[in-house]
């Protein structure tokens, strides 16, 4: 009863040299090296059949010594856990740490494993256990029993070395192979993240061009809202009428993306860019020849758009002889390429918009009523920006917010306040905003922006509830009787903001002369009671 081991360095026998059969064997399994697990059973096999064991395992030992059962000839995996696996575990940790093969000849009645639950059950006697290395390190391990005292000789453990000699090359080989494999799913899985990405990217980009894009919470967004979506699930020519800067484009973006056509082209002419002579050229394509400069064949934007969607964007300047054309695209799908006779078909959602009103265009002989009928299938009126002040301070908050320097500037509440109750028009709707917005992260104002610096960036052309044009004052330069403001600022904030509202409630007093103070103080969003005190205490008017 005692272990007997041998030196690593030990030189292999002329025994130890495998049989043809078994490199044959070896070579056989080589072919089929795609399922790594096959070679490593094929090994495992050989050693119990040219050794004559009774059972075997193959573990293979990980980078910080730990333990995989890779492939088990006669065992069962639960034989190798808990009680029942401590006999096996104490083996494989013994040759670990000596780095050396151990033969015991009979388990069962050795001092160190009398006791154990697994040699007492199965009554295990003779043990072969090898290891295999990869540039001195043990990087498998092969175990063998038997239940006959002695039966592993010195014989068995030289044909098992020379097995494993073939074993560590082939290990290494199939090691770096797995790493191919791991970088090849790693590439993989790359891959198919990014796919996953890019359609995440156009699943983004689609809700992007959601109606969340309209910024606004208004009734009339909420309205507008409940038509477009209806139009987008349409086939129908739809036209959009707004002023400028009510957001036709984004609007016309939204219908094609939450459409049937999302995923075919988006096809925009803007008309009043188009030269006259070009227009129909743009629209239709042209052959190589067919004017001055066509030096080679073009598709025209309704072959872009083909499957698709055509934006027509202020069709309202489309030359009268190019709109019988659009006019015969829209009942037919068909059209010509400028110098070409051959009849083209396409099959287009067309939407246009315009800031004029075609009714009068109509009456005036500059649009074909025709066509305008056409056209106006689904007609679609955008809100201006004065029949949705209260969307007024979410618009600017996402202007600002579109520039980098702009997120971290603030509008008080007083401001956004004063811009919703603005008696102002707004003629240029959401690009008035786009400009104040800009003229805002020019000033770079540090403090919560007020009504006073709205005034003064919006200028002159706001009107206020009096009719006359609102005076582009600013807090420090606001004037009192003729008088600047005077107060340093080495006087301190509280002195400067005394000095400052009291210059802004004598402006008002100035700007407001037949107000009552009532009304003066719900104009200046404090009480009558707080109106008559500040007025007091600053000497102003009669209290």
């Amino acid at each position: 009863m005692r272990f007997r081991t041998t030196k690593p360095g030990l030189a292999p026998s002329t025994s130890s040299v495998p049989s043809a059969g078994l490199l044959e064997a070896l070579h056989a399994v080589l072919a089929q090296v795609a399922e790594p697990v096959q070679v490593l059973r094929t090994v495992l096999e050989l050693a119990v059949s040219q050794t004559g064991a009774d059972r075997g395992v193959f573990v293979e030992v990980g980078e910080g010594g730990e333990l995989e059962y890779k492939v088990l000839h006669r065992f069962q995996r639960e034989q190798l856990s808990g009680d029942k696996g401590q006999f096996s575990r104490t083996i494989f940790a013994h040759v670990l740490d000596k780095g050396e093969g151990l033969i015991l000849e009979d388990a069962i009645h050795h001092p160190s494993f009398e006791k154990s639950y697994s040699v007492n059950l199965l009554r295990l006697t003779s043990i072969l256990c090898m290891p295999i290395r990869l540039d001195d390190q043990i990087v498998a391990l092969v175990h063998l029993e038997n239940s006959t005292p002695g039966h592993f000789r010195e014989s068995h453990r030289e044909i098992l070395r020379g097995l494993l000699g073939v074993a560590g090359p082939l290990l290494a080989a199939l090691r770096a192979g797995g790493e191919v494999l791991t970088e090849r799913d790693r590439l993989r899985s790359a891959e198919s993240a990014l796919r996953e990405e890019a359609e995440e990217n156009r699943g983004v980009l689609a809700r992007e061009w959601s109606f969340a894009r309209f910024v606004g919470r208004s009734p009339a967004v909420r309205e507008l809202e409940v038509i477009v979506r209806k139009a987008s699930a349409t086939d129908f020519p739809v036209l959009l009428v707004g002023d400028t800067g009510t957001g036709k484009s984004i609007i016309a973006r939204i219908l094609h993306s939450s459409g049937h056509r999302s995923s075919q082209a988006f096809a925009t002419v803007f008309c009043p860019s188009l030269e006259k002579g070009m227009v129909e050229a743009e629209l239709f394509g042209h052959r190589k020849g067919a004017f001055t400069g066509a030096l080679a064949d073009r598709a025209g934007k309704v072959q872009t758009a083909d499957k698709g969607t055509l934006f027509l964007d202020e069709i309202g300047e489309l030359p009268l002889d190019i709109q019988p054309k659009l006019l015969r695209l829209l009942q037919e799908k068909t059209y010509e390429r400028v110098g070409d006779s051959q009849e083209r078909r396409a099959d287009v959602r067309v939407i246009g918009a315009t800031n004029r009103d075609l009714e009068a265009e109509v009456r005036a002989g500059r649009f074909r009523r025709d066509l305008y009928e056409r056209l106006n299938f689904v007609p679609i009126n955008l809100p201006p920006l004065r029949e949705r002040r209260e969307d007024i301070g979410l618009l600017l908050r996402h202007c600002l917010d579109s520039h980098a320097s702009g997120r971290w500037i603030q509008v008080s509440q007083e401001g956004s306040d004063y811009l919703s109750r603005l008696d102002f028009t707004w003629p240029g709707n959401v690009r008035h905003l786009e400009q104040l917005a800009a003229r805002l992260i020019l000033d770079a104002p540090r403090a919560p922006v007020g009504s006073a610096e709205l005034v003064r960036l919006l200028g002159p052309s706001v009107q206020d509830g009096t009719g006359s044009a609102a005076e582009p004052v600013s807090v420090m330069s606001a004037k009192t009787g003729g008088r600047a403001l005077s107060t340093s600022v080495e006087a301190g904030l509280p002195a400067l903001l005394e000095e400052s509202e009291r210059a802004w409630l004598a402006e008002a007093l100035r700007r407001y002369p037949k107000l009552t103070r009532s009304e003066l103080a719900a104009k200046l969003k404090i009480s009558e009671s707080a109106l008559y005190k500040k007025l007091k205490d600053y000497h102003l008017g009669s209290s």
